[in-house]
Parts: C-alpha cells; sequence; structure tokens
C-alpha cells in the first residue's frame, strides 16, 4: 500500500478545508488517507508532569465531533477512500511532526482555531513546514475550477534537485502542465567571492538567467515527456513573482533548505510565499 497522507485538523474552517484538499490527494495518489487531531488531556502543557490518563467524555466526545466532520470532508465525492481518524495527545506542532513520519505528504490549514484572524499562517502550521520529515503542503484556497497547471520555483542551485523532481511528478500525477519560475533581481553570484557588479547589461543579464533556468530543467524533459512545461524568467523577488503565478495556477511548489528550516525557521521567499499564496503550496525541504 501507498505511504499515507496525513492531515492535521482543530476543527477550524481552514482546517477543514485541508483535510477536503488531503482526501482529493489522497484518491489522486491511491493512498490511504490518516486524520490527526491533536489535544492535551488537561489545558496546561508542562513536559515533566504526566497528563491524566483519559481525556474525559466531554473532551474525547467533542474530540471526535472534530474528526467525524474532517472525515465528511475528507471522504465528499469519494466515499471508498481509506481513512483511519484518531486523537493523539501532545503539543499540536510537534505531535504532528511526529505524526507525519512514514508519510509521503502531511497537510495542514493556513491557521487554526486559536490563531489570531490577522495571522495568515499560524504557528503550528509555520512549525511543521520548517521541521516535519515529508513534503507540507499548507492549504490557504483551493480553487474548484482548476487551471490544469501548477508552479514550481526554480533558484538554479544544484542542490533544489529534489523539488524540481517533485513538482514535475506533480504535474505528471495530475496531468496538468507545470510552469517553471526563475526570478532575479541581480546577476546570480557564480563563486563564494563574486562580486556582483553594480552596473550591468539587463538583456544579457537575462538571457544568462534564462540559461540557466533552462539547464535546470533540461534532462526532466525526457523524463516527464507528457509534462507540458512552460518556462518563465522574471526581473522581481521570486516571493512576488511566485504570489502573482499562485493566482493562475492549481498549486504552488516550492524549496527549502534543511539546515535553515530546521535552525532558523523558514527563508524569506518561502515564508513570504506560504502568508499570501492565492493557491495551496507545497514545500519540499532539501
Amino acid at each position: 500500500m501507498a505511504e499515507p497522507i496525513v492531515v492535521g485538523v482543530d476543527g477550524s474552517t481552514p482546517s477543514l478545508q485541508a483535510a477536503g484538499w488531503a482526501g482529493r490527494e489522497a484518491e489522486l495518489r491511491g493512498a490511504p488517507l490518516r486524520i490527526v487531531y491533536v489535544t492535551l488531556r488537561w489545558p496546561y502543557y508542562v513536559p515533566l508532569v504526566p497528563q491524566p490518563a483519559s481525556w474525559g467524555a466531554d473532551a474525547e466526545a467533542a474530540a471526535r465531533t472534530v474528526l467525524d466532520q474532517a472525515t465528511v470532508h475528507a471522504r465528499a465525492g469519494r466515499p471508498h477512500l481509506p481513512v483511519s481518524a484518531e486523537i493523539v495527545d501532545g503539543a499540536a506542532p510537534e505531535a504532528l511532526v511526529a505524526a507525519a513520519e512514514g508519510a509521503q505528504l502531511i497537510v495542514v490549514g493556513n491557521r487554526g482555531r486559536g490563531g489570531f484572524a490577522e495571522l495568515l499562517l499560524g504557528s503550528v502550521s509555520r512549525y511543521v513546514t520548517a521541521r516535519a520529515p515529508c513534503p507540507v503542503a499548507v492549504v490557504r484556497q483551493t480553487k474548484e475550477d482548476g487551471r490544469g497547471e501548477i508552479t514550481v520555483g526554480v533558484t538554479g542551485h544544484p542542490d533544489q534537485e529534489p523539488v524540481l523532481e517533485f513538482a514535475f511528478r506533480e504535474a505528471a500525477l495530475r496531468h496538468a502542465g507545470l510552469r517553471a519560475v526563475h526570478a532575479w533581481t541581480h546577476p546570480a553570484a557564480t563563486e563564494l567571492d563574486y562580486l556582483q557588479p553594480l552596473v550591468y547589461d539587463v538583456d544579457s543579464v537575462g538571457a544568462e538567467e534564462a540559461r540557466l533556468l533552462a539547464e535546470s530543467i533540461a534532462g526532466r524533459r525526457e523524463n516527464f515527456p507528457d509534462v507540458t512545461l512552460t518556462e518563465r524568467v522574471v526581473r522581481e523577488h521570486p516571493a512576488k513573482a511566485l504570489i502573482e503565478a499562485s493566482a493562475e495556477t492549481d498549486l504552488v511548489v516550492i524549496g527549502a533548505h534543511t539546515g535553515m528550516a530546521t535552525w532558523l525557521g523558514l527563508g524569506a521567499t518561502a515564508h513570504a510565499v506560504l502568508h499570501h499564496a492565492r493557491a495551496p503550496v507545497i514545500v519540499v525541504r532539501h
């Protein structure tokens, strides 16, 4: 059986939307869906103090109601989807990261029930995105009228191979086109001690950046011949370019360096895209 997809829910509207999106993804991949509701057995989390042995009837009933609602959203239009739903004890950020072990994808809403409405990305979603051991989908807005295209941000760096591989596989799986976006604001540094020029020719640098994009994705055209590929090189900040592309595509795939994500939080581009994208975003750490 395929590795499961995990979705974390807390009863909030974003998390129920995430459950519905995760259900579609599980069906698409032929994978089982695991719905996880994380809660403490009492309202205080003190690591050195054991939790009570049970949640109590009222708390467990409330949790089961949330899981039932999420299951309904996940199975909408797909009644035979294999779904398991469970209550997990603990603090939500750490428990969801642990639940992602062995999963092919973990899905979260952009913010949960306990966050401020003004915050575009909740603390739990941010924590899971930075530390989960598998790709993380953050669902903000879903589009019923799919465009049949996904976007991947391309840096041109060789360490981004896992991100590109994931994006091409997603496009092939969905029978969707793939838009490869490479954004630049200044000539790329080719050496660690390379000094970027203060004055440069925009057209020649743009041509060099286009060559860099073409080289980054060249080998995959043969491996994924059925994927219609569109290359886009733009002179603007990468976050702005990807946010704009998110309004026109069904999904955005971006990368995050493992070391940076684990210790310093997400990079500036990933952080901005997760806050402002107008489509679901999948973050692939590399």
